[in-house]
């Protein structure tokens, strides 16, 4: 059973409140011949621009009083229900309703079928495979263009000739039309879906032979892999051409997930990810005063660090953090240990230092912009834990930060009373400590809303946004 759908839109993509469908057009179809149809305008709830006016006839007036998408979506489910998804590119109607129902809370998902692709492999050789050309080229009439019915009924009778094309050709004949639009990567992709839950964790790429080829982590792993399908890169073509199967772990947590998965890339090394494979930190920016009571920083080796703010995998990359520092902040090269000890530093001399290192700036002044960098890169209690979303409602997870490293996380029910460090050691999940993973905590709590810290010892003060309770 196939449902054969075209709509027009007030966009060239889904954004709510923007770019909504504004007609839609479903014919059912059993493979033989049209057996139902159901056409409506749909009021968008949003302007339909001149643009889109011009180009489909439906104007703001005429979706006035017209059903919104919610109070057709029933209808829409009925028609399509049991139905493989048909249309004339189909990733653009497919994708709108998709996302009209994911504003409503419905996960709406369908089987689907591309009438252009099909039209290439049955009808080879066209200049164009719009559905304007194509059906001109063919001699079928379309009686409303860009308006959903009339481009709907026309889809329908291409779709009538390709089966008719399909019935006698050599090579298609015995075949299902489906069987025909299948690639080994389609069947890969749909074997993938079909694992992945549309929950938060990391998600492991295996090739053939069961190596792991790619780690990632999403909010959404089902979201995520769909995009690695669609992805158009030549990086996501190569690793899809090895995939062949995947595996998964739910977090709950998203900041759970980014360790996870920076700590599973270094231990597995994947052939296509990039990022965080290093595992050996060569170089730190640590902190000290002098004598004179002055901060400075300096980029020693990493075994060297006594208060390091930042490590890095090569001295390059810790280089490039210490300049963003000296530009945001007004540092002094010599207080950075990048020129001479007793040298006015060239940052003076081009106006981009206030003169510390010439005597024009007071200590206090200049240690203020230092104690800025370290406040925002160092955690202000040594011992505490991070409480966050879990796998499911009656769960938390845990996150452990003890003597300033992350540890671990873990698991506990959400009715689970924590009073002391002790009562959390033998729950959390101990991780092979790389520097980054404190970066990701640190990244992490800036933008986060939903989480809560729980100190393990006494602190003056956090100074860290412990956002909006669970």
């Amino acid at each position: 059973m196939f449902a054969i759908i075209d709509i027009e839109t007030c966009s060239g993509k889904f954004v709510y409140g923007h770019g909504r469908i504004t007609e839609i057009c479903i014919i059912k179809h059993d493979g033989l011949g049209v057996i139902d149809k159901f056409t409506t305008l749909i009021n968008p709830e949003c302007n339909i621009s001149q643009y889109f006016s011009s180009l489909t006839g439906i104007t703001n007036a005429m979706v006035a009083d017209a059903p919104k998408f919610h109070e057709v979506a029933k209808k829409i489910l009925e028609m399509t229900e049991g139905c493989i998804f048909v249309a004339h590119n189909v990733g653009f109607d497919y994708g709108f309703i998709k996302e009209e129902f994911k504003s409503l809370g419905f996960n709406y998902r369908r089987e689907t079928l591309c009438t252009v692709r099909l039209s290439r492999k049955l009808i080879p050789g066209r200049i164009s495979y719009s559905l304007g050309h194509l059906c001109a080229s063919l001699g079928i009439e379309i009686e409303g263009r860009h308006r959903a019915e009339g481009d709907a009924v026309a889809t329908a009778q291409l779709f009538d000739l390709l089966l008719k094309l399909k019935a006698e050709h050599p090579q298609y004949k015995n075949m299902g039309v489906e069987e025909i639009m299948v690639r080994r990567i389609d069947k890969i992709k749909e074997y993938i879906l079909k694992k992945l839950p549309e929950e938060c964790g990391v998600y492991y790429f295996l090739n053939k032979d069961k190596e792991i080829i790619y780690i990632g982590k999403s909010t959404n792993m089902y979201g995520r892999a769909l995009a690695h399908f669609n992805s158009k890169e030549g990086k996501s073509k190569k690793l899809l051409n090895d995939l062949m199967n995947v595996d998964f772990v739910v977090t709950g947590s998203e900041l759970v997930a980014l360790l996870l998965e920076a700590e599973e890339i270094k231990k597995h090394k994947p052939k296509y990810n990039r990022m965080r494979k290093a595992d050996q930190f060569t170089h730190s920016i640590d902190w000290f005063r002098d004598k004179e009571g002055t901060i400075n920083f300096k980029i020693v080796e990493y075994e060297d660090a006594e208060n390091s703010l930042y490590s890095s995998v090569s001295y390059s990359s810790a280089r490039e953090k210490l300049d963003r520092w000296i530009d945001e902040h007004q540092l002094c090269l010599r207080y950075c240990h990048l020129t001479g000890d007793e040298s006015v530093c060239f940052h003076h001399q081009i106006k981009k230092c206030n003169g510390i290192c010439n005597g024009e700036e007071e200590i206090e002044v200049y240690n203020k912009r230092a104690k800025e960098i370290i406040s925002q890169v160092t955690y202000s209690d040594p011992d505490f834990l991070i409480l966050d979303r879990g796998r499911t409602n009656e769960e938390r997870s845990m996150i452990l930060i003890e003597d300033s490293k992350y540890k671990g996380y873990g698991y506990i029910d959400s009715s689970h009373q924590i009073t002391s460090l002790e009562d959390c050691k033998d729950i959390i999940k101990h991780s092979v400590y790389y520097p980054d993973a404190d970066e990701l905590v640190k990244s992490w709590v800036k933008t986060a809303k939903h989480f809560r810290i729980f100190k393990l010892k006494p602190a003056p003060d956090m100074g860290i946004n412990t956002g909006e309770h669970v």
